[in-house]
């Protein structure tokens, strides 16, 4: 009796854990496909509601598009760091190089949500320059004192009337940035921190017209929406490559591509992958004898990761690679120098 009784409630219970499944599609998001999965039907009668979290990059039928989720009173840090190396080779073989790093320290802090625009404050916060040439290095930090050289000077105090100002951006939940306000104060501390320096009026007036030419609501305005938002407005899917082109020189002749594709979307994280660049281009003229050929090249290759909750940007990782080279030939004689520069752009780099 024991012996059945103990086959009978083993019976029960495997009848009891068995649960009724049906069939399902969804997108991978990891490789963009439909698949079939056996999910568990759920009893609506028992089902308690679970607040649903939303995204601001979000998937519809497998096509992903980036609004913006940011939350009142927080702030959201966008640190830029480049590193380039550059190493010229003579025409008879002997190279020379160099290295740069630049560092732009500033946090976006959501003031307010209303109708559809963030009111956002951009501290400026540091910026740090340096250099190592010839065995000898230089730095110009704006978090240390000012240096002792002439020629350090002036950048130092430029810098210097940077930092420390805030400025005011409005921006729609999907990334359009409507206005940045609050350049004038910023524009009166850079002409005073100079002052020191620049003693002659027109000179000064020459920098201060160059300097609004590089720092205004425009330039910031584009510099934030190409680092910003990066999804194009019509969405994308995983795989799926979208170009963003761009003037490389003033006249427009020569185009800068990059593209972009999403690799993967998991853990939170939309991971983009960037390509493209500058195809080569070559030139060739010959003058009293001498003939005179160059060309040049760039290419782009990293990655973008996206906060999937909030659409803000969690690193990017960039490598740049710049080579020209020039010969001048009369015939008998040729000689060429290149030049190769290496570039690295990293957005808000782990500590």
């Amino acid at each position: 009796m024991k012996k059945f009784t103990a086959i009978a409630l083993l019976s029960i219970a495997l009848i009891s854990c068995k649960k009724e499944t049906k069939t399902v599609t969804k997108v991978d998001p990891t490789t963009g496909k439909t698949i079939s999965v056996e999910v568990p039907v759920v009893d609506s009668t028992k089902t308690v509601e679970q607040p649903v979290e939303t995204m601001a990059i979000k998937d519809s039928s497998g096509v992903y598009k980036q609004t913006f989720k940011l939350e009142k009173g927080k702030t959201y840090p966008l640190t830029t760091f480049q590193k380039d190396v550059q190493t010229m080779t003579a025409p008879d073989g002997k190279t020379q190089s160099g290295t740069s790093e630049t560092t732009d320290e500033m946090t976006f802090t959501v003031d307010n949500f209303d109708k559809g625009i963030y009111d956002i404050t951009i501290d400026l916060l540091g910026k740090k320059n340096s250099q190592n040439a010839n065995g000898k290095s230089i730095v110009v930090d704006t978090k240390l004192a000012e240096p002792k050289e002439d020629q350090l000077k002036m950048m130092w105090k430029v810098n210097k009337g940077l930092v420390g100002n805030k400025l005011n951006m409005k921006m729609t939940e999907n990334g359009k940035v409507i206005s940045i306000t609050g350049f004038e104060p910023v524009y009166t501390k850079v002409a005073s921190s100079v002052g020191s320096v620049i003693k002659d009026a027109k000179q000064k007036e020459a920098f201060l017209k160059s300097f609004k030419g590089s720092f205004n609501e425009k330039v910031l305005k584009d510099q934030f929406t190409k680092n910003l938002n990066l999804i194009p407005a019509k969405g994308a899917k995983i795989g799926e490559k979208w170009t963003q082109t761009e003037n490389a020189t003033p006249d427009g002749k020569i185009k800068l591509s990059t593209n972009y594709t999403i690799k993967s979307v998991e853990n939170g994280v939309v991971n983009i992958g960037v390509s493209g660049g500058i195809p080569r281009k070559s030139d060739k003229k010959t003058q009293e004898g001498v003939t005179r050929s160059m060309s040049s090249e760039l290419t782009q290759n990293g990655t973008i990761a996206l906060d999937q909750k909030t659409g803000w940007v969690k690193n990017q990782n960039i490598a740049v690679k710049t080579s020209q080279s020039e010969t001048l030939s009369d015939g008998k004689q040729t000689q060429t120098m290149k030049s190769v520069s290496n570039s690295t752009v990293i957005v808000n780099p782990a500590k």
